[in-house]
């Protein structure tokens, strides 16, 4: 079949002329693709010429190449990240173990990862009878094994932000019961590093019902480890799977301790001080991760705050996975293993100083701005200042007025502007209207009636048993306030802001440090305006982004003299309480971070958080919560605000059910991101998770502005103008709030006219017809600042147990 041609009568379109009509963009290409210089003559200006120099792009094939080429060096790093990690040079492979079910056995998981042929174990020193380390010449790899449980709720987070890995053991029929739950909540909350599942007691059911056991299982995981692997662990060969499985994964990472150096302390020693004995240097030995650790940097130490650090020594390494052979000088052929409790004794003889701190370079611990109490004085007003305060024009001020022809200058003077009206101070209707009103008020309330007293026939009904063993059990003071919590969350819910004003007190002297303002979104508000005597204690930046970029830059581009990551270190930490040293003896877990510069020093900072799904209870602005903020613990009372775009932000009386706020603190300045988890210490001790989120910035100039509504109630309509009454209850008080505007619940705006009577009456403009139900508002606004209530200091919180979780009242015997 002949193929078909187009014949002479085809149709021709015009061809798109692509030279003058060229859209923008594509003349930025061409523009962009070639090189322009300028070119000069004399007597002329300036031509631009473009060169003949035309970017060449990649074809087809070089494009494929170099994305393998960057393939292949992403590839590369990861398998370098895995082999550093518990090899021979870099540090142990750090295993964080946590059951989630009260089932789960953990020294039987710990007892077959010991007994695992892969390596030699050697008991950790550090004070928990669950730590050891495993060392695995075969697999050329290393691991500390380390566990906490769920109800030790702050041990279990620090030792999660310093873990490389987190194991959780689950149960082979439920999973994870309500603790693990939470303790789940608070892991994802921080954020989790590289985690593993292994399953327990699957073994043990009938063969029918093992397959189906892990399915159910994996259907029930999946809502919070979607694409995760269960592993088993109910055998020695398993354990040898799990191992392998942990040396091989991936690693993820956690931005607050990639950028500093941290250390899990495996040994310390206490030397105290020559003049007090409750001061010493604490030798804390550990090996260095995240950063090069320098001795001139501050060291803080979770829980108890920062300190300096004197010397870095480099001792021998106490878990060599190749241990030392030494051949003797009498017969060459016997060859003779070091271990690691000989590595141990020769520590001191081999023992190095790396580094010693200098003075001259040494970060200071300064946290605090010493206030000047003179800095700012002002001096005596002059003569000008006295008299424009007082009212007296200034000579040479003319102020234009229109008056008839032939009016002195002494006469123009006591003319009145068109907008300036008497005052009805005097007027008879006002006294009317007051004796009218609070006539029929007192006619209404003294007129009451007699009560007639019916007779009620008592009866005695034994008291139940339970209900004794339920109120033995049962706060009277906690429960009534919350119920008065309650009532207030209730009541900012339905009259956001509103205040009633107070009787006793003058409006004027109550509502003092208040203004109004024509637009809380538009109006100015200098941020540097009567600031508290805490802001002359803290530091501030210039421009807090550009110096932490700085900082980031300097730590990815330069080289940081001192211990390199991977090393075995003892630091010599420097005026060190006792108490402390006391704490860890219990057995607790010694972890240290290093200080980026600036990070102890205190300052204002605000966290974006939203409030946790199980906390149902109110939550109060200014009340004391916990923070773990990134590598930081402390104790804080903060402020809630609206989390918005604006230069002003208006204060949260309460934690809202739903939606993000910003929380603003007095703590040390730490630089995002890092992670935020609050607490709130319960009455019997226990601390609940009530919100999370992310650290936002480090800015004491962001201003929360706080509302007040005061309600008036219109008592008599006269198309635009109307008489309002309860908004205020004297004359002077009319006065001093005249110049603010007025609002009402149904969209009218107006302003105060003049005051009727004495008790508070006033006359009121609106720019429409009031309604009789409407409600006439007035907006007062007063910017408010945090509480100085920072506590490094946390308490230990009462460990979680399984019933206090899952119910919130207690449990009472039915039979």
């Amino acid at each position: 079949m002949a193929a078909h041609r187009s014949g002479p009568l085809k149709q021709q379109n015009k061809a798109h002329k692509g030279g003058r009509h060229r859209g923008r963009g594509s003349a930025q290409r061409d523009g962009k693709a070639q090189t322009p210089f300028l070119i000069c003559t004399p007597g002329r200006l300036a031509v631009k010429a473009l060169s003949k120099k035309v970017r060449r792009e990649l074809s087809r094939v070089d494009q494929r190449h170099r994305a393998n080429q960057l393939r292949k060096q992403k590839k590369e790093a990861v398998l370098a990240e895995k082999r550093q990690l518990g090899s021979k040079d870099g540090a142990p492979h750090h295993v964080l173990v946590v059951p989630l079910h009260d089932k789960v056995s953990l020294p039987e998981a710990l007892g077959l990862l010991q007994e695992s042929d892969t390596g030699t174990v050697h008991p950790s020193e550090w004070g928990s009878t669950h730590s050891f380390m495993l060392l695995c010449p075969r697999l050329k790899h290393r691991w500390f094994f380390t566990s906490a449980k769920p109800g030790d709720l702050h041990t279990l987070l620090d030792m999660a932000k310093v873990a490389d890995t987190i194991l959780f053991l689950l149960d082979s029929q439920d999973g994870w019961d309500s603790t693990g739950d939470y303790c789940l909540s608070c892991l994802f909350a921080q954020g989790l590093p590289t985690y593993t599942l292994a399953v327990q007691g699957v073994s043990g059911l009938p063969p029918k019902k093992q397959l189906d056991a892990r399915k159910k299982l994996s259907k029930a995981v999946e809502k919070r480890f979607p694409d995760d692997k269960l592993l088993l662990l109910d055998s020695q060969q398993e354990a040898g799977l799990l191992l392998r499985q942990l040396a091989n994964q991936k690693q993820r990472h956690l931005a607050f301790r990639d950028r500093r150096a941290y250390l899990f302390a495996h040994s310390t020693d206490f030397v105290p001080s020559e003049e007090n004995h409750l001061v010493g240097t604490l030798k804390v030995s550990g090996y260095v991760r995240g950063q090069a650790l320098n001795v001139n940097s501050l060291l803080h130490i979770i829980g108890h705050g920062d300190f300096q650090m004197k010397q870095i020594d480099a001792p021998v390494d106490p878990f060599p996975l190749n241990p030392r052979v030494l051949k003797s000088q009498k017969d060459p052929h016997m060859a003779m293993e070091v271990s690691a409790t000989d590595a141990v004794v020769e520590m001191e003889e081999d023992l190095k100083v790396l580094m010693k701190a200098d003075p001259d370079r040494q970060e200071s611990l300064q946290s605090e701005v010493i206030p000047d109490p003179m800095e700012g004085e002002q001096t005596w007003p002059t003569e000008e200042e006295l008299s424009e305060a007082n009212g007296v024009p200034k000579e040479g001020s003319k102020v234009v007025k229109k008056v008839p022809k032939g009016t002195s200058s002494y006469q123009a003077e006591w003319i009145l502007d068109e907008d300036g009206e008497s005052g009805g101070e005097g007027d008879d209707y006002d006294d009317d209207l007051e004796r009218e009103d609070f006539m029929d008020e007192e006619s209404q309330d003294g007129s009451s009636e007699e009560e007639e007293e019916e007779e009620c026939e008592t009866m005695t009904i034994g008291e139940s048993v339970r209900d004794d063993l339920y109120d033995e059990k049962v706060d009277e003071e906690s429960e009534e306030q919350m119920l008065e919590k309650y009532k207030q969350e209730r009541l900012e819910e339905m009259f956001p802001d509103e205040m009633d004003t107070p009787r006793d007190v003058a409006a004027r002297v109550r509502f003092q440090k208040y203004r109004g303002l024509k637009s809380f979104r538009t109006s100015p508000w200098d941020p540097k305006e009567n600031l508290p005597l805490d802001y002359a204690r803290i530091f501030q930046f210039q421009n807090f982004t550009h110096t932490r970029r700085r900082i980031f830059k300097e730590i990815e581009e330069k080289e940081v003299e001192g211990a390199e990551v991977g090393w075995y270190v003892t630091l010599h930490v420097s005026e060190v309480p006792l108490p402390v040293v006391e704490y860890f003896r219990q057995g607790a877990p010694l972890i240290a971070f290093s200080l980026l510069p600036h990070e102890q020093k205190m300052s204002v900072l605000n966290m974006v958080v939203s409030r946790h799904p199980g906390h149902k209870e109110p939550v109060k602005a200014k009340e004391e919560l916990i923070f773990h903020c990134g590598f930081r613990r402390f104790r804080a009372s903060p402020l809630f605000s609206q989390h918005t775009a604006a230069d002003k932000h208006k204060f949260q009386r309460f934690l809202p059910p739903e939606g993000a706020l910003v929380a603003t603190v007095y703590a040390p300045i730490t630089f995002p991101p890092a992670s935020v988890l609050l607490f709130k210490q319960n009455s019997n001790g226990m601390h609940s998770l009530i919100a999370t989120g992310h650290l936002l910035s480090v800015d004491p100039d962001r201003m929360v502005i706080k509302r007040v509504v005061l309600s008036g109630h219109p008592f008599k309509i006269l198309t635009k103008m109307a008489v309002v009454r309860y908004m205020f209850f004297s004359r002077e008080d009319v006065l001093w709030f005249k110049p603010v505007e007025l609002r009402t619940k149904w969209g009218r705006r107006g302003h105060i006219k003049e005051p009727l009577g004495t008790h508070g009456h006033m006359k009121c403009t609106f720019d429409g017809k009031l309604k009789s139900q409407d409600t006439v508002l007035m907006n007062l606004y007063k910017r408010v600042f945090p509480k100085w209530t920072y506590d490094p200091y946390v308490p230990e919180p009462v460990p979680w147990v399984q019933s206090e979780v899952s119910t919130a009242v207690p449990e009472v015997d039915m039979e």
